[in-house]
C-alpha cells in the first residue's frame, strides 16, 4: 500500500527538521575545504558560530571577521586582522590545506594565516579557547594563543616583547592607542603605554610581589593569579596572587584600563584593575580635561572650556588664544603670533611626570618655558619650583590629574594674536605713517628729516639682516633643543672620551647636567651648507620618534662647526658585540636584532612624513642598549626624500661590503639600496663574522714557506647552502648547536638573499621584510639569476692588483684577500 500524507504535514516536518538541526551541537574541529560566509545577523545575535567547545565558540561576529567568543557573555577574547579591520563588511572565511583565508565579496584579500611547511589537516577549537591548525600528525602549525589581541586566557603566554593592544571602542575592535607589553626592564616587568608614553608598571603596583631580578621570559595567567616567569621558565619574577578560579581572563580594555576578571553565573566580576585610580589613565577625560574623584569626574581647568559639548578638547576661554598642534607652535612663522603659557592652577599633575625624568633640573620657570618654546613638539610643561625640575609635554596632550599633592605647576602652551591686522584701523595707520605730515615742512627741513628716516631704515634693515642668521633657527618649526658650545665642552670634558668615528665625524661621550649620558657627534663633512639648510634637516630628523631609531636630543652650531647630540646606547654598536671575542649573541637575540633593525628601516622608508633613505646601513650604525634593544643611528644625515620622490640620488656615500650594485652602475639610489645593505647585515648576523672573512691556513709541507690567506665571501656560500638546503651549516659555530629551529635560520637566509638581488625591483620593501620575519607574509624565494653578480661584485671590492676566483670546495668559493675598508659613514 502506497504511503501518502497531507500537504498540511509539510510545515510541521520542516519545523521538526529545524529544531533537530538547531539542537545538534556544533563541532569542535573542521577539515579543509570549509567555507563560512557572512550574513546580516538579526538583532538578537551578535555572532554566527561554526565551532564550539567548553565555554568558547569560533564565529563570525558583527564587529570582527573571525573571532573566538566566550559564549555565555558574548565577549570576544580573540579576533583576526585588527590592523585592517573594517566592521560590518561582507566577507567569507575559507579553510584550505594552506590555512585560513578571509576575502571580501569581491574576492579581495582581507587576512590569512602565514604559510606552512606542511598541509593543514584540521582546524580545532580547544577548551582553553585556543584556535589551532594541525597537520596530519596532529602537530600544531598555528595557534591563536601566539597572536594575542587585547585579551589573554588561562594558560596563554605573553612573551617578552609581545603586547596586548586595546580596541578603539566596544563596537570597533581595530587597534587603539593603549598597549600592554612584557619587558625585560629591571629584570622583568609589564608596562602600559598610551601612544608610546608609559602610564603604569606592574612592578610598582603595591598589590604585586617582586620575587626575583632574573630576566623575564613571559607572562601567564593561571588559576591562582598572574605571573611573570624567567630564568629557565620556572622561576617567578613577579607574582599577583588571586583567589583560586577555574576560569578568568585578563584584558586591556578600550579605555586603557587593564583588568583581570572571572565570570560568575551571568556577570563578570573584576578581581584586579590597573591603574587603581582611573585618573591615571592618560586620556580618560580627553585633551587637557581634568580628572578627579572615584569614579572619574571630568571637567576643564580654570580658563578653559569645551567649545562643543561633543568635543573632547578643552580650549582657552579667551578666543584670542589657540592651542598649537605638535610642530606648529611658532605660528607657522607669522610675526603677529606670540607664544604664551596658560597656568593650570594648583594641585594639577600629569600621568607622565611619574614615569619620566625631567628634561632638565635646576632651572627657573622662565628657563623651562624657553626650553619649551624652542621645541615645536612641546605643547606644555610642568615645573617644580623647589627643585627646578622641568618636565616637557611633547607631541600630544592627555588628561590632567586633579588633587595632586606634588609641588609642580602646570602650563599649557598657547598661541596668541599680538594685534589685529585691520588695514582700515585709523590709529594704526597714523602710527605707521607719520611721515605724511612732512609735506607741510619747509623743503630744507623735509630733506634733513628724509635723510634721517632713510638712515634709520637702512640701519635697521642691516641689523635685521645680520641677526637673521641667528633668528632663522627659531623660525624653523620642529627644531630640537639647541645646546650652547660651552655646554657641550663641559658635558664631554673638552671632548675627552672618543667612542666612535666615521666619514661624517667623530663621536664623544658626554654627560648633561641632569646626569643623563649622551653621544655628541662632531660633524666634519655634511652635504648641506649654511645654517638654515642644516637646521631644516635637523628639524625633520629631531621629530622622528620610533622605538628602533636613536633619538636626536639636540644640536649645536658654533661658527662653522656643527654638533648633534644623541641618546647614549650603553652596549655600543652591533659590530662590537657581533664580531667581538666576548659575549656571544644567542640565536633568539640575533633574531630580535634582525627584526628590530628591519622595523626601524621600514619606518624610515614608509612611515615618516618625508621618506628617509639611510644610505649607510651597517653593523656600526646599529646600536644596542643594555637589553639588546636595537636603535639605528645616523639616519637622515645623508639625504631626505619626499614621498613622491623615488630616484633622486645618483652619487651617495656608503661603506664597502654593504653598498648595493646600483651605486657602482650609477643607477638611481632608492630605498631598495638600504634593503641590499640590510641583507648583507642579516647574513653577518647569522654567521657572526664579516661577510669578507680572512681565513689563514698554516702550511703542512716543508715546501710551504708561509701561510695561505683566503677571503671567504659569505653571501656566495650562503647561496650555495640555500641551494642544498643546508641552512644550519651557515650559523655562527660559536653557538655550538644551540639553534634548534632550522626553519628560522632558513627564514633569515632566504630573506637576506632576496634583499641582495642585483635587480632592485626584485628586492622586497623593508615593510615586506618585517612581514616575512613576523610570519605575516610568505618568505620570498631567492632568484638565482639575480644573484649571479655576487662573484664579480665581490671582486670589485678588492684593493690588490690581481683578483682570482679559486675552485669551489664544498660549495665555498675562495678569493684572494680583499679588504672591506670603510670609505665613509659615521659610527
Amino acid at each position: 500500500m502506497a504511503f501518502s500524507f497531507s500537504p498540511l504535514l509539510i510545515p510541521l516536518l520542516l519545523l521538526l527538521l529545524h529544531l533537530t538541526t538547531a539542537s545538534s551541537p556544533l563541532p569542535h574541529s573542521l577539515s579543509p575545504n570549509f567555507t563560512a560566509s557572512y550574513f546580516e545577523l538579526d538583532n538578537n545575535s551578535n555572532y554566527d558560530a561554526f565551532l564550539a567547545t567548553g565555554p568558547f565558540s569560533a564565529a563570525m561576529t558583527k564587529t570582527s571577521y573571525l573571532a573566538v567568543v566566550h559564549t555565555a557573555s558574548d565577549t570576544i577574547v580573540w579576533s583576526a586582522s585588527r590592523s585592517s579591520l573594517v566592521p560590518y563588511i561582507d566577507v567569507s572565511i575559507c579553510l584550505t590545506a594552506s590555512g585560513i583565508y578571509i576575502e571580501d565579496k569581491g574576492g579581495e584579500f582581507v587576512w590569512s594565516t602565514p604559510p606552512f611547511s606542511s598541509p593543514v589537516s584540521l582546524l580545532q577549537l580547544q577548551e582553553s579557547g585556543n584556535l589551532v591548525l594541525l597537520d596530519r600528525f596532529n602537530r600544531s602549525l598555528w595557534e591563536s594563543f601566539d597572536y594575542p589581541t587585547d585579551t589573554i586566557l588561562i594558560g596563554q603566554r605573553l612573551p617578552v616583547g609581545q603586547s596586548l593592544v586595546s580596541a578603539i571602542s566596544d563596537q570597533n575592535l581595530s587597534m587603539g592607542d593603549y598597549w600592554f607589553t612584557v619587558t625585560e626592564d629591571g629584570g622583568g616587568d609589564a608596562v602600559m603605554t598610551w601612544n608610546g608614553l608609559t602610564y603604569w608598571m606592574l612592578s610598582t603596583d603595591t598589590r604585586v610581589y617582586k620575587v626575583s631580578n632574573l630576566p623575564a621570559s613571559y607572562m601567564v595567567l593561571n588559576e591562582t593569579g598572574l605571573f611573570l616567569f624567567g630564568g629557565n621558565s620556572s622561576v617567578v619574577v613577579i607574582q599577583l596572587t588571586l583567589n583560586v578560579s577555574e576560569f578568568r581572563i585578563a584584558q586591556l580594555e578600550y579605555d586603557g584600563r587593564f583588568s583581570i576578571k572571572t565570570f560568575n553565573s551571568s556577570n563578570w566580576v573584576e578581581e584586579f584593575g590597573a591603574p587603581d585610580d582611573y585618573c591615571g589613565i592618560p586620556n580618560i577625560c580627553g585633551t587637557i580635561g581634568v580628572c578627579s574623584g572615584m569614579p572619574a569626574h571630568c571637567s576643564c581647568p580654570p580658563g578653559f572650556h569645551l567649545n562643543d559639548q561633543t568635543s573632547s578638547v578643552c580650549s582657552p576661554v579667551d578666543d584670542s588664544y589657540s592651542l598649537p598642534s605638535a610642530c606648529n607652535a611658532s605660528g607657522n612663522g607669522d610675526s603677529n603670533v606670540s607664544t604664551s603659557y596658560l597656568e593650570l592652577g594648583d594641585g594639577m599633575d600629569y600621568f607622565l611626570n611619574n614615569f619620566s625624568e625631567p628634561r632638565v633640573r635646576g632651572v627657573n620657570l622662565s628657563g623651562c618655558e624657553h626650553l619649551c618654546s624652542l621645541n615645536c613638539s612641546c605643547l606644555g610643561l610642568f615645573h617644580d619650583n623647589s627643585s627646578g625640575s622641568c618636565y616637557l609635554l611633547e607631541n600630544l596632550l592627555g588628561s590632567i590629574i586633579a588633587n595632586s599633592t606634588i609641588n609642580r605647576m602646570g602650563y599649557i602652551k598657547a598661541l596668541h594674536a599680538s594685534f589685529a591686522s585691520d588695514p582700515y584701523d585709523d590709529s594704526r595707520r597714523n602710527r605707521l605713517f607719520p611721515i605724511a605730515g612732512l609735506v607741510l615742512l619747509p623743503s630744507s627741513g623735509f630733506l634733513l628729516i628724509t635723510l634721517v628716516v632713510v638712515g634709520i631704515v637702512w640701519y635697521r634693515k642691516r641689523k635685521s639682516g645680520n641677526s637673521s642668521l641667528e633668528l632663522e633657527k627659531e623660525g624653523i618649526p620642529g627644531l630640537p633643543v639647541r645646546f650652547g658650545y660651552k655646554e657641550l665642552v663641559a658635558a664631554t670634558e673638552n671632548f675627552r672620551t672618543k667612542i666612535g668615528s666615521g666619514g661624517f665625524g667623530t663621536v664623544y661621550k658626554g654627560t648633561l647636567p641632569d646626569e643623563s649620558d649622551v653621544a655628541v657627534k662632531k660633524i666634519t663633512s655634511l652635504g648641506v651648507e649654511g645654517k638654515r639648510e642644516f637646521c631644516t634637516e635637523i628639524a625633520i630628523i629631531g621629530n622622528i620618534r620610533h622605538v628602533h631609531l636613536v633619538r636626536l636630543k639636540g644640536f649645536c652650531t658654533q661658527g662653522r662647526q656643527r654638533f648633534l647630540v644623541y641618546e647614549y646606547m650603553n652596549k655600543g654598536s652591533l659590530d662590537r658585540v657581533l664580531f667581538g671575542n666576548g659575549y656571544v649573541l644567542e640565536w633568539e637575540e640575533r633574531f630580535k636584532i634582525a627584526l628590530g633593525t628591519a622595523r626601524g628601516l621600514a619606518y624610515l622608508h614608509s612611515s615618516c612624513e618625508q621618506k628617509i633613505i639611510h644610505c649607510d646601513v651597517k653593523p656600526e650604525n646599529i646600536l644596542l642598549d643594555d637589553n639588546l634593544q636595537v636603535k639605528i643611528s645616523d639616519f637622515g644625515i645623508s639625504k631626505l626624500l619626499s614621498r613622491e620622490q623615488s630616484g633622486l640620488f645618483t652619487t651617495m656615500r656608503g661603506t664597502r661590503g654593504y653598498i648595493a650594485p646600483d651605486w657602482l652602475s650609477n643607477s638611481a639610489i632608492t630605498d631598495k639600496s638600504d634593503v641590499y645593505s640590510y641583507g648583507m647585515v642579516l647574513l653577518e648576523i647569522v654567521r657572526g663574522r664579516k661577510n669578507w672573512s680572512l681565513q689563514i691556513h698554516n702550511g703542512n709541507t716543508e715546501n710551504e714557506q708561509s701561510s695561505l690567506e683566503h677571503s671567504i665571501f659569505f653571501p656566495l656560500y650562503a647561496l650555495e647552502m640555500h641551494k642544498q638546503r643546508r641552512y644550519l651549516e651557515l650559523v655562527d659555530p660559536r653557538l655550538e648547536g644551540r639553534v634548534t629551529s632550522e626553519e628560522e635560520v632558513e627564514k633569515l637566509v632566504r630573506v637576506a638573499l632576496c634583499c641582495v638581488h642585483q635587480d632592485p625591483a626584485l628586492r622586497p620593501s623593508m615593510a615586506k621584510v618585517v612581514g616575512m620575519l613576523e610570519s605575516r607574509y610568505q618568505v620570498g624565494v631567492p632568484q638565482v639569476e639575480s644573484l649571479r653578480f655576487l662573484p664579480f661584485f665581490g671582486q670589485r671590492r678588492t684593493e690588490v692588483p690581481r683578483i682570482e676566483a679559486h675552485n669551489v670546495q664544498n660549495g665555498l668559493v675562495l678569493f684572494s684577500y680583499m679588504s672591506s675598508q670603510q670609505v665613509s659613514g659615521a659610527r
